[in-house]
C-alpha cells in the first residue's frame, strides 16, 4: 500500500492561515497597523475603497525594509519579532507568529513598495495568490506602502458572504477604535471612499478618548490608578450615571495590546452591582502593564485572548481600584425613600390592588409612573394605603372573591397550557382555576399540567411585540408621531455609517430625523407603536441590531433587525408593575404564537419546573 499522507504546498497551507487570520477586511487593517506600529511608525494612515472590498492602502513612516526583508516577509513563518522560544515570553512587540503578510498574500492582490531611510533606492513587490509577480526597484519615501486589492477574489465563498458595505466599514472603525486607543502617541488617518472619517493626532489617552467618541463621552470619565507588584493599571472607567444599555464602550489593554477577558470584565461590573440598572453596561477604558513573562498571548492567531498568570489577585486589585474611584468621586447609590420593604415576600399577586403587600409596595400618595404596556390611561386612584392595608388583613377571606369570579375563557392554545392547580390545604382557601403570579418584577409564574411554567416577562413581551412589529413593517402600515420637542442622539463614527445606510428604511417605518453634525442626529417624529419607550432608545437599538448583522443573509434581514430592536425598546422591563389581567393577555398572545418558547434572536422565554423537581426538593 502506498504512503497517504503528504507535505501540503506553502500556498495551500497558506490558504489555511488565511482562513484564521484573516477574516474579513477589519483583519487586514489590524495586522497592518500593528506592523507599522512594531515598525516604529508615528504617522499611520488608511485609505479604503468599498469598505476593504476593492483596496484596503495602509501608508506608515517606520523604518521601512530592505530589498531581502520585503521579499522574505511574505514568507509563512518568518518574522523580525523573535528568534527563538525564549522570547514567546518576553513579547514587546505586537506580532510575532509571521503568519498575517503570507495570509494576506494568499487571500489578495498584493502591492508593497517599502525603503528603509538610509538607502537611496526602496523596492516594489507584487504578489496574487502567493504568487511573486514581480521585484524592481522603486523610488518610494521611506517607510512602508501595503496596497492590497480584490480581498478573497480567489476565495468565492468567503467574498460572497462578507456583509454588505455599512457593516464591514462598521466592524473596520471599531477595529481603528481599538488600534487608536492603545496607541495614543502615533497619529493616525483613516479614509473611505476620498472621505476622512478620522483624523487623529498624537495626544493622551482622554484625549484621544474624546477624540474617537466625542467630548461628552470624555467628560463622563473618572480616572483610575494603581500599581502593585504585580500589575500596574491606568485608565478611566465611566460615571454610572452615564451607563448604556447597549453599545457600552469597554476596552482593556496589556502591555499595549489589546484584549477580551471576560473574567476581568466581570470584577469592573461587580464594582458597579449598586449602582447601575441590571441590564446596564459601564464605559471603561483600562490599560494593564505586567511583566511579559507572566502572560501568554500565543493562544490564537488573532492574539486577542491571553492568559494570566496571576489572575485571581489582578481581579481583586481591579476590582479595589474601580471602587476606590467610585468612592474617591463620591459615585454611591442614592436612596430610594419610596422603595419597597426589603423584608417583605418575594412572591406576591400580581393584582396590586388585591394584596395588602403589594399596597404597601406602592408609593405612599398612590400613584404609579410605570409605563403600561397593555392599557393606555390607565392610573392607580389615590387611596390611603395604610387604612387599605388594614382592612384587608382584617377582612383577609375577601383577598380570595376575586378568584371565584368568572373568568372570561382564554384561547384554546392557552387552556391546553395552564391548567387548574389541584392543591388542597384545611388552612387555606381554594386555589383558584388560573393563577399567576410575579417574583421580581421580571418573571410570571403559573401552574400547568407538567408543573410550574416559569416565564420571562421581559423576552416574552419582545416575542410577541416582534411579531405584531414585524408583520406591520412587512405590510408598510406605520403612522408617525411628531415630537413636540424634538430628541437628539449621538453615535459613534462606527454608528453614523450604519444610520446613514439605513435611513430610507429608518423613515419608511416613521421615523423624522436629520442630520446636525458632530455625530449628532435630531428626532422630529418617531413611529406610533414605540412613542412610549423614547424614540432616541429606539433608534440606538436600531442602530446596535443592524450592526450585529442579526440574519442578514435573508432578503428581509434589515426589517427583522429593525423589529427585534424596537421590540426590545418596547418591551416591558424589570421592575415595572403588571396586573393579573395585563399577564393573562402576555400568557395568552404569547402562546396564541407559533413559536413561544424563544425569543427571535434565540433567547429562552420558559423553562419549565416539573412536578418531579418540585417532588424531589420537598423529599
Amino acid at each position: 500500500m502506498s504512503d497517504i499522507i503528504k507535505l501540503l504546498p506553502d500556498s495551500v497551507a497558506n490558504l489555511i492561515a488565511a482562513g484564521e487570520v484573516i477574516q474579513r477586511p477589519a483583519s487586514v487593517i489590524k495586522e497592518l497597523v500593528e506592523n507599522a506600529v512594531d515598525a516604529g511608525a508615528t504617522s499611520v494612515k488608511i485609505y479604503l475603497k468599498d469598505a476593504g472590498r476593492t483596496l484596503i492602502q495602509v501608508i506608515d513612516n517606520g523604518c521601512g525594509m530592505s530589498d531581502t526583508d520585503a521579499r522574505l516577509a511574505f514568507e509563512r513563518h518568518s518574522t523580525s519579532k523573535i528568534t527563538e522560544a525564549a522570547d514567546l515570553f518576553d513579547l514587546h512587540t505586537m506580532g510575532f507568529r509571521g503568519e498575517a503578510l503570507a495570509s494576506i498574500a494568499a487571500a489578495a492582490q498584493v502591492e508593497l513598495r517599502t525603503r528603509r531611510s538610509e538607502s537611496p533606492l526602496g523596492t516594489r513587490i507584487i504578489i496574487s495568490a502567493s504568487q511573486v509577480e514581480s521585484q524592481e526597484p522603486d523610488g518610494c519615501p521611506p517607510g512602508t506602502n501595503m496596497m492590497i486589492r480584490n480581498l478573497f477574489f480567489n476565495f468565492p465563498a468567503r467574498r460572497k458572504f462578507l456583509k454588505k458595505d455599512s457593516i464591514e466599514l462598521s466592524h473596520i472603525l471599531h477595529e481603528f477604535e481599538r488600534l487608536a486607543l492603545v496607541n495614543p502617541d502615533v497619529e493616525m488617518m483613516i479614509s473611505h471612499n476620498d472621505s476622512v472619517i478620522h483624523q487623529l493626532m498624537k495626544a493622551p489617552l482622554k484625549r484621544r478618548i474624546g477624540d474617537l467618541f466625542g467630548r461628552t463621552v470624555e467628560g463622563q470619565l473618572l480616572p483610575v490608578s494603581t500599581s502593585t507588584g504585580i500589575v500596574t493599571i491606568e485608565g478611566f472607567i465611566g460615571h454610572p450615571g452615564n451607563a448604556r444599555r447597549r453599545g457600552a464602550l469597554q476596552y482593556l489593554f496589556v502591555n499595549g495590546r489589546n484584549m477580551r477577558h471576560p473574567y476581568f470584565h466581570k470584577a469592573v461590573m461587580s464594582c458597579y452591582e449598586s449602582l447601575i440598572r441590571p441590564d446596564e453596561q459601564p464605559n471603561y477604558f483600562l490599560n494593564f502593564t505586567v511583566d511579559p513573562s507572566t502572560i501568554d498571548v500565543n493562544i490564537h492567531p488573532t492574539k486577542n485572548e491571553i492568559k494570566f498568570e496571576h489572575e485571581q489577585s489582578i481581579w481583586q486589585i481591579i476590582s479595589a481600584a474601580v471602587r476606590e474611584t467610585l468612592g474617591k468621586f463620591n459615585v454611591t447609590p442614592a436612596i430610594d425613600f419610596d422603595a419597597p420593604d426589603p423584608g417583605m415576600p418575594d412572591i406576591i399577586p400580581a393584582d396590586v390592588s388585591s394584596s395588602p403587600a403589594s399596597i404597601a409596595s406602592l408609593p405612599h400618595d398612590g400613584a404609579s409612573t410605570s409605563y403600561n404596556p397593555f392599557t393606555e390611561g390607565t392610573v392607580p386612584s389615590r387611596f390611603n394605603w395604610q387604612r387599605e392595608a388594614g382592612r384587608a388583613t382584617s377582612d383577609w377571606e375577601k383577598l380570595y372573591d376575586r378568584f371565584s369570579a368568572a373568568s372570561p375563557e382564554p384561547a384554546d392554545t392557552v387552556s391546553s397550557i395552564l391548567q387548574p392547580a389541584d392543591v388542597e390545604s384545611p388552612l387555606l382557601p381554594p386555589v383558584p382555576s388560573r393563577l399567576t403570579m410575579q417574583l421580581k418584577d421580571r418573571y410570571i409564574l403559573s401552574p400547568s399540567r407538567e408543573g410550574l411554567l416559569i416565564i420571562d416577562r421581559y423576552r416574552a413581551h419582545v416575542r410577541v411585540l416582534f411579531d405584531d412589529i414585524y408583520s406591520r413593517i412587512s405590510s408598510g402600515d406605520f403612522s408617525s408621531q411628531h415630537l413636540m420637542f424634538p430628541e437628539t442622539i449621538t453615535l459613534l463614527p462606527a454608528q453614523n455609517v450604519i444610520l446613514d445606510s439605513i435611513i430610507d428604511d429608518v423613515t419608511a417605518i416613521g421615523f423624522d430625523i436629520s442630520f446636525l453634525g458632530d455625530n449628532q442626529w435630531s428626532i422630529l417624529a418617531v413611529p406610533s407603536v414605540v412613542s412610549g419607550a423614547g424614540g432616541a432608545a429606539v433608534l440606538q437599538s436600531i442602530v446596535d441590531t443592524v450592526s450585529e448583522g442579526i440574519d442578514e443573509s435573508a432578503a428581509d434581514g434589515l426589517r427583522r433587525s429593525m423589529a427585534l430592536a424596537m421590540a426590545r425598546s418596547s418591551a416591558i422591563r424589570a421592575g415595572q408593575q403588571m396586573s393579573e389581567e395585563e399577564c393573562e393577555h402576555l400568557l395568552s398572545r404569547l402562546f396564541s404564537l407559533s413559536t413561544p418558547a424563544r425569543t427571535p434572536d434565540g433567547l429562552p422565554v420558559i423553562s419549565t419546573l416539573s412536578l418531579d423537581e418540585i417532588s424531589s426538593r420537598l423529599s
